[in-house]
């Protein structure tokens, strides 16, 4: 055989090497053939061309094996178990650039599946040759190396700590530096992830000098951007009132209130939530929220919007609301009661509504004059139907119970809790007359209406068992009227009358 013959065969099997990995690469891309693929034993198959010593034979194979093992967790525990892994972070940190981003895309699929995966990829020291690629001067090795770092933190606060300890914090914090906006957002995303799982992650980021970088960002006009810097802070603050702080301390506020109004819907969640994890910590944070027109704004926002995306909005102002009664007065001043009482009546996911109900019960719990505002835009009935409704989940049905009894323990506005007497069950129906036994004794405008209205006729229909608190209430409203009135209005007492009707013996001259 000829030297040209021998170099036309070689020339064959690369050409036919190339193709393989091509098409392999391709057909990965559609859910259809993944099946085919793996009964094949294309894994087995890919592994050799990894160590080609053709460059895009090399890139284009571990591109095919990225998306196989991205495609579902057996495919990626087939990564592990074929000693693929040890092979791609050696030639991580030796090969050029296409091939880092192929490799480290393959990590990434790996990683994202589950913890334990997530753990193999950390095990094969992966995470220091990840970090090295973050200061590649290619923005595109950097943005997949924040990738797959970002799918080995989200896991759990262990991978999060080997994230952390293998030095990834500063240098993400430099990426968000970066002008490439991919970048930024990956970075911001992996800042989000390493700070959610504890106060000592969060910390590190805080340590890092990330707070000053992301707050600049808030404003930046790129939708996804605002998405993940919103929740990086969010993650930061929701820890700890010191942490919350330094968040606020970046200067913030007003300017997230402008994220309420942005058209994209989750970076208005993700800027509700975020106002929301700086309000829940201390008086003096909602305070500072109140006082930037914060509270106005989130209920602007959640009139705006419908779902999930409110349900941050909601409790924001539940939280606020439950810390002191000028508090929960600053919320119904700014409306926020009606808006509450259409998404409760409006939203259909029960856990919205248990959400709204328990909101209604910060505000309502406090005084009389927060009950009424509460009570006068009829919401109690629509709280009393959910707690009865068989339909309600059990949350629903606690929290809506909750938010009746804790509102109505302050109610004095009597037009509102006179349907109770008619609708409510035992355990609802012993507070509503226990309120009309606190408040007719001192009004005798209200005990006139409580009879014309059918009222007092009502509770002499209840039945209390002897000696119960029902039955002191029912007596202490009984004390404020004439014998007679409660006798006329007592069940049986026609019927009385009729027999003194019948026995009496009409005076004859």
């Amino acid at each position: 055989m000829s030297q040209r013959q021998v170099l036309q065969v070689f020339e064959q099997y690369q050409k036919a090497r190339t193709q393989f990995v091509q098409m392999v690469a391709e057909l990965a891309t559609r859910p259809q053939n993944i099946e085919t693929l793996q009964n094949a034993g294309v894994m087995s198959l890919l592994r050799p061309l990894l160590l080609d010593v053709v460059p895009t034979i090399q890139q284009t194979a571990a591109l095919a094996l990225g998306r196989l093992a991205n495609y579902n967790d057996d495919l990626a525990e087939a990564v592990v178990k074929g000693d693929i892994l040890p092979q791609l972070v050696y030639s991580l940190a030796e090969q050029n650039r296409f091939y880092k981003k192929a490799a480290a895309f393959v990590l990434r699929a790996v990683a994202k599946h589950s913890p334990q995966l997530a753990q193999a990829i950390v095990d094969c020291g992966a995470l220091d040759t990840l970090v090295i690629c973050l200061e590649d001067f290619d923005p595109g090795v950097k943005e997949a190396a924040a990738w797959a770092l970002g799918y080995i933190a989200r896991h759990n606060s262990e991978l999060s700590q080997a994230v952390v300890d293998a030095g990834a914090v500063p240098l993400l914090v430099l990426c968000i530096q970066e002008p490439e906006i991919a970048l930024k957002r990956i970075a911001a995303s992996d800042l989000s992830d390493i700070s959610k799982h504890s106060p000592e992650l969060a910390q590190t980021v805080v340590d890092a000098g990330a707070i000053a970088h992301l707050a600049q960002m808030i404003l930046n006009p790129d939708a996804k951007l605002k998405r993940q810097v919103l929740s990086a802070l969010s993650q930061i603050a929701k820890h700890s009132v010191d942490l919350a702080e330094m968040v606020v301390e970046a200067e913030i506020f007003p300017v997230v209130l402008t994220c309420l109004k942005d058209k994209d819907e989750y970076v208005k969640k993700n800027a509700s939530t975020l106002i929301r994890e700086i309000a829940k910590h201390t008086p003096e944070l909602s305070q500072l929220i109140v006082n930037a027109g914060g509270v106005a704004a989130v209920i602007d926002c959640i009139g705006s919007c419908k779902g999930n995306i409110r349900l941050p909005g909601i409790m924001m102002l539940g939280y606020v609301a439950a810390h002191s009664e000028n508090l929960a007065m600053a919320v119904i001043i700014s409306k926020g009661v009606p808006q509450l009482s259409v998404c409760l009546s409006e939203e259909p996911e029960d856990h919205i509504k248990a959400a709204t109900a328990w909101a209604l019960a910060q505000i309502g719990r406090h005084t009389p004059e927060h009950a009424r505002a509460v009570a006068v835009t009829n919401i109690l009935p629509v709280l009393l139907s959910l707690y009865m409704s068989p339909e309600s989940s059990e949350d629903l049905q606690v929290k809506s119970k909750k938010a009746i009894k804790s509102i109505l323990q302050k109610c004095t506005y009597l037009p509102a809790l006179e349907p109770f007497l008619y609708d409510a069950p035992p355990n609802i129906l012993k507070h509503v007359v226990g309120q009309f036994s606190k408040v007719l004794p001192h009004d005798s405008k209200a005990r006139r209406l409580f009879v014309t209205s059918g009222g007092l006729k009502k509770v002499q229909e209840i039945k209390a068992e002897p000696g119960s608190l029902l039955q002191e209430y029912i007596n202490s409203i009984n004390n404020c009227y004439p014998e007679e009135i409660v006798r006329y209005y007592s069940p049986g007492y026609s019927d009385t009358l009729l027999q003194r009707v019948d026995s009496y013996q009409p005076v004859t001259n």
